[in-house]
């Protein structure tokens, strides 16, 4: 998966939006206002910071070297995750989605009923 898949993949879901709100090389994906991806873009690789359930986050580093604890993030919780490496494409999806939704489970009540309301 490339970045331009990656990106298209990611803004394709509800709610989600494209931010810089650190530097103009830091391009952040939200939904409703809550960072779940972190891409740095100066970088010569492709990696992206996804938030992850700690106990997962753990057999995940531990099976794929490809996973590695969130760069310059909470490693308890964040995954660095290379797109370049030896993960395929439906499993890479997976932990997007795996991120995307531990944010949305976390939103208040009425931002998650607001963003099931969404188109």
């Amino acid at each position: 998966m490339n970045i331009e898949e990656f990106r298209d993949y990611c803004l394709r879901k509800k709610g989600v939006e494209e931010t810089f709100p650190f530097d103009e090389v830091t391009l952040v994906f939200k939904v409703m206002g809550k960072m779940f991806a972190l891409i740095g873009l100066d970088s010569d690789h492709f990696s992206v910071n996804l938030k992850c359930d700690p106990e997962r986050a753990i057999e995940l580093r531990e099976s794929h070297p490809e996973i590695q604890p969130g760069w310059h993030m909470s490693k308890k919780h964040w995954n660095t995750v290379s797109f370049e490496g030896a993960l395929d494409d439906d499993f890479l999806l997976e932990l997007i989605d795996h991120s995307y939704d531990l944010v949305v489970a976390k939103l208040p009540k009425k931002v998650r009923e607001a963003l099931s309301k969404q188109e």
